[in-house]
């Protein structure tokens, strides 16, 4: 799942985000310029962790975390 840039961007590039793994307590996202990849908290892109996390959740295929 692509995270909106206008919710985030990588830290270290700026670049586009895209989110490769969640559990209860982060996220894991992938930068999709320079690879860079990182952990952050559900509600890091100030959605209340509605938009990505629940989403990102009830999409996701059984048995993938």
């Amino acid at each position: 799942m692509m995270v909106d840039p206008k919710d985030g961007v990588c830290r270290e590039c700026g670049g586009e985000l895209k989110i490769i793994a969640v559990d209860d307590a982060t996220m894991g996202v992938e930068c999709q310029e320079c690879g860079d990849s990182y952990d952050v908290e559900p509600d890091a892109f100030g959605d209340g962790c509605m938009t990505y996390y629940v989403e990102f959740l009830t999409n996701r295929e059984p048995g993938e975390e």
